[in-house]
């Protein structure tokens, strides 16, 4: 059975511990949600983008034999193997044939444990004909220099759709990495990242003008596009970041690893914590948990 996750609106006025804000996607809320109370923290989900898979835009390039034409899938996000999986699961297998070049998956940290024994095997019958890499920083500048000299060769990269937002430059950089190092990159937009919309940021508002209302610890965020969904959701209201940080100036902000807090400035929104270990959202929740200690937030 799933588990609640505690949104703002559902905040109760007993509440004695300070909130921590996270506003990860609905796919990824309830893993963070159980890291953050398991430090004993009070978790508020206040969410400001949703992702969808499309695993018909991954179609034309896996069916049979078409991934024949590729050497390698590099994968930047969780979004990204989901989607490659429904759209394999729908197509007729093995993708690959059994005999061929060595065939590269590259995924970054706990993502890569999505890629198990039965997710090659839709792959490829044969399964030392496929090789898992997982560079050891959780970058997808770490993930394209993995990846090695490309001489040319073709490597998919599933990628994220950005709707009602600015595409970071995360991706466009992520690309241009892998062409510096000889490969022939082919995006597909594997998946849409949404802006959730005006009041997605209404519950944050609404309690910073109560008399007396909640006082936040801390904000996660675990991607740049988070935060740029946040601040157009305040900005819906008249507030800015300058406002948070007049209502709260005790509160903590947390990233979830360089390139989630390097778009975060990027923004305009000043970063206190960031994760040196993020190849899960453990390493955010240690590090922030270790700031909220140190503050007297036991």
């Amino acid at each position: 059975m799933a588990v609640p996750i505690p949104t703002l609106t559902a905040l109760s006025s007993t509440t004695v511990k300070p909130a921590v804000i996270f506003t990860t996607p609905p796919n990824y809320a309830a893993r963070l949600s159980d890291l953050l109370a398991r430090k004993g923290h009070n978790p508020l989900w206040c969410p400001t983008i949703t992702t969808s898979p499309t695993p018909q835009s991954l179609i034309p390039h896996l069916s049979p034999p078409s991934l024949s034409h590729f050497s390698a899938v590099a994968f930047p996000s969780r979004a990204s193997i989901a989607s490659f999986s429904l759209a394999a699961a729908s197509l007729p297998k093995p993708l690959l044939p059994s005999q061929g070049p060595t065939f590269t998956l590259a995924a970054l940290g706990k993502d890569s444990e999505l890629i198990d024994t039965p997710f090659i095997s839709q792959i490829c019958s044969n399964s030392q004909r496929v090789k898992l890499l997982v560079p050891p920083t959780a970058t997808p500048n770490s993930l394209a220099l993995s990846l090695g000299e490309g001489y040319g060769r073709k490597v998919l990269c599933p990628v994220p759709k950005v709707v009602g937002l600015n595409e970071p430059p995360v991706v466009p950089n992520f690309l241009d990495d892998l062409k510096s190092g000889g490969w022939f990159p082919v995006r597909i937009d594997a998946y849409e990242t949404r802006w959730l919309g005006p009041d997605c940021a209404m519950a944050v508002v609404k309690k910073g003008e109560e008399k007396g209302g909640e006082v936040y610890a801390a904000i996660v965020f675990t991607s740049s596009g988070e935060v740029e969904g946040f601040l157009k959701g305040l900005k819906e209201f008249g507030w800015d970041w300058g406002t948070v940080r007049r209502r709260w100036p005790g509160l903590v902000v947390a990233a979830h690893g360089p390139v989630t807090a390097a778009g975060a400035e990027r923004l305009g929104v000043d970063v206190d914590v960031v994760s040196s270990d993020f190849g899960s959202f453990q390493g955010v929740v240690d590090a922030l948990d270790v700031r909220l200690r140190a503050l007297g937030h036991e």
